[in-house]
């Protein structure tokens, strides 16, 4: 079987791609499950998988953060990954479908959860807001904080890769840098009626079609506003999504064993450490 994707709700579990992607499993909040109803589900998982990978939001409640670090202590398990990823909820949803379409490769559990970070990266997440006076995870100028007072405004605003932020005006595709290579557009809309999005935004990143989408929960909080129209724009394709983590150098975790990639087991969070490049950095005796 396959390493297991996990989300931490239900609307975060994005359809598979195609007849191959396998289902996410849906974890529960604290909230909605006990803690013992918790350990049994993630040790039913591994039993099946293997390996679980969590990827989740880093703005995700300090007490659900809490109850995955708790389960996996009980279950003294370092077969699971807790993954926190800078990503709004509609990010996160398509990364976890991502690493998703990887799991029937050819990649140990290993390097899946370290793709996440590098994952990421590939990601394009926004959303068309009327105001960004609350929004605390993108940083706004306070003459864009001005302009939100103003009847009308609207605002494009990318979170990731890199935090930008654009006055919208009209037909106008805004200053949005916005990916140099193939992408397909998803769009989750919520109490915004917009079209600025599809028939502005996606031509101007020349996406290859878009997908709509319910909007995830989270989404309201996440941006300070329920009415807004939230965006990710990503690699859809399998092979290119392949290629990309196979081009990158794969080493062993000198703490658990585990392959990674990058500067970071996504199991047990030890940096990567270069014994080379150590060795270059000691004083000449």
């Amino acid at each position: 079987m396959p390493t297991a994707i996990a989300v931490t709700s239900g609307d975060l579990a994005l359809p598979p791609s195609d007849r191959h992607t396998p289902l996410a499993a849906v974890l529960q909040p604290p909230s909605a499950q006990s803690f013992e109803a918790s350990i049994t589900e993630l040790h039913a998982l591994l039993e099946q998988h293997g390996y679980v990978v969590v990827p989740y939001a880093a703005a995700l409640p300090a007490a659900y953060v809490q109850r995955l670090h708790a389960v996996r202590s009980v279950l003294e398990s370092d077969r699971i990954a807790l993954l926190p990823v800078e990503l709004p909820p509609l990010g996160v949803a398509v990364l976890a479908r991502q690493l998703r379409q990887l799991s029937v490769c050819d990649f140990s559990p290993g390097v899946l959860a370290s793709a996440a970070r590098l994952l990421a990266h590939y990601i394009y997440a926004g959303a068309l807001l009327p105001t960004v006076t609350r929004l605390d995870h993108v940083p706004v100028s306070l003459t864009a904080h001005a302009r939100s007072w103003m009847p009308g405004s609207q605002f494009a605003v990318l979170a990731s890769p890199a935090p930008q932020l654009a006055k919208v005006t009209g037909t106008e595709p805004g200053l949005l840098e916005g990916p140099s290579f193939a992408t397909r557009l998803l769009v989750a809309r919520g109490q915004l009626q917009s079209d600025w999005v599809t028939t502005v935004l996606a031509p101007a990143w020349q996406v290859q079609g878009h997908l709509e989408t319910a909007l995830p929960a989270e989404s309201a909080g996440w941006w300070a506003t329920p009415r807004l129209v939230e965006f990710a724009a990503a690699i859809p394709e399998l092979s290119v999504l392949h290629q990309l983590v196979s081009s990158v150098r794969r080493e062993l975790c000198r703490w658990c064993g585990l392959e990674l990639i990058g500067d970071r087991c996504g199991f047990c969070s030890a940096p990567f450490a270069d014994p080379h490049a150590q060795l270059e950095r000691l004083p000449a005796q």
